[in-house]
């Protein structure tokens, strides 16, 4: 029985964790810290779905248990401006109802994407300075700034009369970021003698030895590459990665060419930038217009698409239906990004379509030209020392990434370790912090203009559909329940042009035969007849077509 963990239930002197989202998953985090009777989240993000779930393409993680408990719900920290921490807000926010807080970059993010959802007027947004230390509730926060591939990671410091937790968010150890500052190597040392309760941290890269790699270290590499191509040239990355727009941007006009932007993300976040300071000092954009009036080794095209999103402008000029934008023979295209696992087959679809028409392909299968956002086993280890927590949660990974991290604290002699999942709620004090609950949590899925849970029976009899094809039969009954002609079926995914005659006459008399067989009474029963019906065309069918469609059946009556 899973308690109420509301009101006086959350004891004074207790402090709880309690991941809603991002733990044991990539993508989607929601986490909840319990303290004093009431409730702190961090972060509130998305996950894209993929052809298991046809029809959507937003995920995002249940929040049913604060929803409940929303009067208790202090505020909501989030700690970057990623699509996986942020991108559930506007969805999720009119259930909850709660104050937000978020650094300048991540708070202009937020505001159009709530400006989209006629949303702006109502949320409460508070932007909080890089560094800054507020209030929310019983809860004292301090972010320090980190590095990540997008500017202004911060960790939060969660101070409480039970104890403070670091709460890393994305980040790695990045020398020489090229946007944004520095991480705050000072304020995360000084943490060892504040004796931490505990770090909630990132485990993406926790199977990956050494370190994530640094934004100058590509710099130098991308100047090598687009230097030496003679023709035009489009560039992929992720739209979000600011200091690599940056670097691409400074490239291009060190090779003496123009770049044009394509992709509404890629204007949007150079937008954002621009307003928050970023991005300053380089030459106007081109127009898609303009393109064309300049050689073509004097233009260089910065493309959203580089995970084979088919919406997306990269995909759109590879497919030749861009409206202003064409790539030739000997044209080359630099993909400056990591595969997303699940997404191979939709990039190697567009990179094949690309070398069709003749278009050199430049990855980092070839060129290294990308690094992570986030910390490997060396940049884990680094914070341990420096932090020295009493207990290590990991989170945000699969669990085998929670595993590795946990391994890594243990290896560095953190006292505690503890490996949860989505909906394990963890008592980090008093005492030795341990699960002692496991409280409902699952997924949304954005269906339409609603929010669905992923095994609701819509989704689910979609699913169905796209397997197994659909069948409607019509069938018309006279006065003494007799068949008035031949049943009227019609279909959908089920059979190839000129084989459906054949099939759908054998189904026909499956079904007529079905209903003669019925009683007297039971054809007086619409729900006999539907039911003879149904099953006489899913047995035909499966017996012919190894198929068992999702089936309906209308039942016309006259006097």
């Amino acid at each position: 029985m899973v308690r109420s963990y509301t009101g006086s239930d959350l004891g004074a002197d207790a402090l709880y964790f309690l991941p809603l989202g991002g733990t044991g998953e990539i993508g989607m985090n929601l986490n909840l810290y319990g303290h004093k009777g009431a409730w702190l989240m961090v972060d509130l993000g998305i996950t894209f779905a993929d052809e298991r779930l046809p029809g959507v393409d937003v995920l995002m993680p249940d929040p049913a248990f604060i929803e409940e408990r929303r009067e208790d719900l202090a505020g909501l920290v989030l700690t970057h401006a990623h699509e996986d921490h942020i991108g559930a807000v506007p969805y999720i926010w009119p259930k909850l109802r709660c104050p937000v807080y978020a650094t300048g970059f991540t708070a202009a993010l937020l505001r159009r994407k709530l400006a989209e959802f006629g949303l702006l007027d109502e949320v409460p947004l508070t932007e909080v300075p890089l560094s800054g230390k507020f209030s929310v509730g019983p809860f004292d926060i301090e972010l320090i700034t980190l590095t990540h591939s997008i500017p202004e990671p911060n960790a939060v410091v969660i101070r409480t009369d039970a104890g403070s937790v670091l709460h890393t968010g994305d980040w790695k150890l990045d020398p020489d970021p090229l946007v944004g500052d520095d991480f705050d190597e000072a304020r995360l040392k000084a943490l060892a003698d504040e004796d931490v309760l505990a770090m909630i941290g990132d485990s993406t890269n926790a199977m990956v030895a050494g370190e994530a790699g640094s934004e100058g270290a590509v710099r130098d590499r991308l100047r090598d590459v687009i230097g030496g191509l003679k023709q035009r040239v489009a560039v992929a990355c992720f739209a979000s990665n600011v200091a690599r727009l940056e670097t691409i941007i400074k490239v291009a006009e060190e090779s003496g060419r123009r770049v044009c932007l394509l992709g509404r993300s890629m204007h949007r976040i150079v937008e954002c930038a621009r307003e928050s300071g970023y991005l300053k000092g380089h030459q106007p954009f081109l127009s898609e217009d303009e393109i064309d009036y300049l050689p073509r080794n004097e233009v260089l095209l910065l493309c959203t698409g580089s995970q084979g999103e088919p919406r997306a402008a990269l995909w759109r000029i590879a497919r030749g239906d861009h409206p202003a934008v064409a790539l030739d023979k000997g044209d080359a295209v630099v993909f400056s990004s990591r595969v997303i696992p699940g997404n191979e087959t939709k990039i190697f679809e567009l990179q094949n379509a690309l070398v069709e028409s003749g278009v050199e392909i430049i990855d980092d299968r070839n060129h290294d030209i990308h690094v992570s956002g986030h910390p490997g086993r060396d940049e884990l280890i680094q914070m341990y020392q420096w932090v020295r927590p009493r207990i290590a949660v990991p989170v945000h990974g699969e669990r085998r990434h929670l595993a590795a991290h946990a391994q890594i604290a243990k290896e560095c002699q953190i006292p505690q370790q503890i490996v949860g999942q989505n909906g394990a709620m963890i008592q980090l004090a008093p005492g030795e912090a341990r699960i002692i609950d496991q409280v409902p949590s699952g997924r949304l899925a954005y269906e339409g203009r609603r929010l669905l849970p992923v095994n609701s029976s819509v989704i689910k009899g979609r699913q169905k559909m796209v397997f197994n094809g659909a069948a409607a039969v019509t069938l018309v009954l006279d006065e003494r329940g007799q068949l008035d002609g031949d049943p009227e079926i019609s279909t959908a995914g089920l059979f190839e042009p000129g084989e459906e005659d054949e099939i759908l006459t054998e189904v026909e008399a499956a079904i007529s035969h079905a209903v003669q067989r019925l009683g007297k009474r039971e054809r007086r029963d619409d729900s006999a007849v539907r039911e003879a019906a149904q099953q006489a065309l899913r047995r035909t069918v499966n017996r012919l077509l190894g198929k068992k469609p999702v089936t309906m059946v209308h039942v016309i009556r006259f006097e």
